[in-house]
C-alpha cells in the first residue's frame, strides 16, 4: 500500500488545526504543490519534499542538503538562512508537529490496525512477546498471517525485520512501519510505548485497540530524559488518551491513579495476582519444572496456564496478556498455547551446567525494579543456592538507575560483580564506583570488573556451589556503546553457554 500524495495545503491545515502554527508568516504560495514525502534526514529527499528542521543538533547545513535534493517547504521553530527563499512553516513544536505529519503522511494506517501499546517500568518487552505469541496462535490457527512487533528487541511489520534502534521509533519510521503491517496483512500489531515517546509525542496519531499499564517505578530520570519521577508517571499516564480499552495492573504502585487516568477510554479490564475483584485474576502460583504455572480466571473461562519460561515475576506480564486476550475475545486455547511456547531473547534465557550445580539466568533487567524482582524470583526458585549478580550501568543517562540496582543488589545478592553496560562517554570504574555507594550501606562489597567477557567468566567459575549466578543489563544484545561509539560484543547468553562448558571440562 502506498503513501498517499497529498497537497502541502492539508499539511498546513492539519497544523493550524492543531494550534501548532507559531508567528505571522504568510501563507505559503506552494499549498497547492503535491507533497511527495515528507523527511527528516537530509540524506532521504527527494524533489518535491516537505522537509522537518527537528532535533537538538539540527543544523543550517542539513536544511540547505535537502533544498539541494528536491525539498520545496520546510517546517521549523525558527527560519534558517539557509532556507533562502523556500517557504517556512513555522510551528510552536517540532515533535508534536512532527507526530501528526507523520501520521498524516501515512494515510493514519493505526486505522487500519489492531494495535496494542504497552508501558510500564519494567516486563514490557517480555508482555509484548506473550500477547503476540497469543496472538499468533490464535490468527495461524485460522490460517491468518502473524501479527507484526515493534520492541526494544526487534521491529518487525510484516515486510523489514530488523534489530530495534528505540524502544519506541520515531515517528516518521513508525509511521512507515504501521502502514508495512497494512500492507501485509498482519492487521494486529503490539508495541512497546517508552515514556519519552509519549512525553515528546513520537506516538501522536497512533490509535491504540488496548493500551497497557503494567506497573510504576523509578527510571529515566535524568537532565535529559525526565527531570522527576511526577514527570515520568505523567508521561506514562497519557497513553490512555489514544486507546479505546485500557489494560491495567491493580496491583501496581499508585493503582488508584492509574485506574482514574485509564477511566477515559471506552472500557478498562483489570488484572491482579492479589485482588479478587480483577477481571483476570491469579491464583497458585508455582514453578514446575523450568516452568511456572497459575490457575486463571477471567469474565469467559476458568483454568490452568503454564508459563514455557521461568520467572515467578513474569505471572504479571503474562496476566496482562491475558486482559488483552479477554479485550480482543480470543479463545483461551490460544491464550494457553501462546503463553506455554513463548519465548523472549535475552529475557530470562536459562543455562545450567551439567551436573546441576551452576544455573545461569541471562536477562535484561537494566533498573533497579526489574533487578528486585528478578533477584528475588531467583532467591524464591533457587532456594539455598549462593547468589551472584552480575551488572553495570549506562552511561550519561538514566543515573537513578545507579541507586536503584546498587541497592537491589546490596539487599538481596550474596556476591556483586560490577562490569560495564553501555558505558558510553563514561568511564566504567567511575559508573561502578557510584554504584558502590549503593552497596556500602549493606556492608557489600561489588568486584570490579570493567570488561565484560572477563567478568562473566569469573562471575560463573569462581563461584561457591551450589550457585545461581544472573548476568542483567544486556540480554541478547550484540553492541556496547562505548565512549567512541558502539563496538561488537558477545551477548550474555552465548558468553555464558562458553564458560559453563569450561566449568564442565573442568
Amino acid at each position: 500500500m502506498q503513501r498517499p500524495r497529498l497537497p502541502l495545503g492539508d499539511y498546513y491545515q492539519l497544523l493550524l488545526q492543531h494550534g501548532l502554527l507559531a508567528g505571522d508568516a504568510p501563507l505559503p504560495t506552494v499549498l497547492e504543490r503535491t507533497v511527495e514525502l515528507v523527511s527528516c534526514d537530509s540524506q532521504k529527499v527527494i524533489p518535491g519534499t516537505l522537509f522537518l528542521c527537528k532535533g537538538a543538533a539540527f543544523k543550517g547545513q542539513y536544511l540547505a542538503d535537502a533544498i539541494q535534493r528536491g525539498a520545496f517547504a520546510y517546517v521549523s521553530e525558527r527560519p534558517y538562512e539557509e532556507g533562502g527563499d523556500v517557504p517556512c512553516i513555522l510551528v510552536r513544536d517540532i515533535r508534536t508537529a512532527m507526530g501528526l505529519l507523520a501520521d498524516h503522511s501515512h494515510g493514519h494506517p493505526s486505522g487500519r490496525l489492531t494495535i496494542t501499546g504497552i508501558t510500564g517500568t519494567k516486563g514490557k518487552t517480555t508482555t509484548a512477546y506473550y500477547i503476540k505469541s497469543i496472538v499468533d496462535a490464535w490468527r495461524t490457527g485460522q490460517g491468518l498471517r502473524e501479527s507484526a512487533i515493534l520492541s526494544t528487541i526487534v521491529t518487525d511489520d510484516g515486510l523489514e525485520r530488523r534489530p530495534a534502534k528505540l524502544t519506541t521509533p520515531e515517528p516518521l519510521d513508525l509511521q512507515r512501519h504501521l502502514l508495512n503491517a497494512v500492507t501485509a496483512g498482519s492487521e494486529y500489531v503490539t508495541m512497546e510505548f517508552s515514556s519519552q515517546a509519549l512525553k515528546y509525542g513520537r506516538v501522536i496519531g497512533v490509535d491504540l485497540a488496548c493500551a497497557v499499564f503494567l506497573n510504576i517505578g523509578e527510571d529515566h530520570i535524568s537532565p535529559v530524559e525526565h527531570p522527576d519521577w511526577a514527570d515520568y508517571f505523567a508521561s506514562k499516564l497519557l497513553i490512555f488518551r489514544q486507546a479505546r480499552t485500557a489494560c491495567i495492573n491493580l496491583d501496581c504502585d499508585h493503582a488508584a491513579d492509574v485506574r482514574e487516568a485509564a477511566s477515559v477510554c471506552q472500557r478498562v479490564v483489570t488484572f491482579s495476582q492479589h485482588s479478587a475483584d480483577a477481571d483476570v485474576y491469579a491464583s497458585d502460583v508455582r514453578k514446575v519444572g523450568h516452568t511456572i504455572r497459575f490457575h486463571v480466571r477471567t469474565p469467559r473461562y476458568e483454568g490452568e496456564l503454564t508459563l514455557g519460561m521461568p520467572g515467578l515475576f513474569n505471572v504479571e506480564n503474562a496476566l496482562a496478556a491475558v486482559a488483552v486476550a479477554e479485550a480482543y475475545d480470543i479463545p483461551m486455547e490460544a491464550v494457553e498455547q501462546g503463553l506455554r511456547q513463548a519465548a523472549v531473547p535475552g529475557r530470562m534465557e536459562h543455562y545450567v551446567s551439567a551436573d546441576g550445580q551452576v544455573s545461569v539466568i541471562v536477562d535484561y533487567a537494566h533498573n533497579g525494579m526489574s533487578l528486585e524482582y528478578l533477584l528475588r524470583s531467583a532467591r524464591t526458585e533457587y532456594p539455598g543456592r549462593e547468589l551472584t549478580v552480575l551488572f553495570g550501568c549506562t552511561g550519561g543517562k538514566g543515573i537513578d538507575r545507579r541507586e536503584g540496582m546498587g541497592t537491589a543488589a546490596g539487599a538481596l545478592a550474596d556476591r556483586i560483580l560490577l562490569t560495564e553496560d553501555d558505558p558510553g562517554p563514561e568511564e566504567v570504574t567511575d559508573i561502578c564506583a557510584d554504584i558502590q555507594r549503593y552497596l556500602t550501606p549493606f556492608g557489600k562489597v561489588g568486584e570490579v570488573i570493567p570488561d565484560r567477557e572477563e567478568a562473566i567468566s569469573r562471575a560463573i567459575l569462581n563461584c561457591h556451589t551450589p550457585a545461581v549466578v544472573v548476568l542483567a543489563g544486556k540480554g541478547c544484545e550484540h553492541l556496547q556503546k562505548r565512549r567512541n561509539g558502539p563496538e561488537p560484543c558477545v551477548p550474555d547468553g552465548l558468553l555464558a553457554q562458553q564458560v559453563l562448558d569450561r566449568y564442565d571440562r573442568g
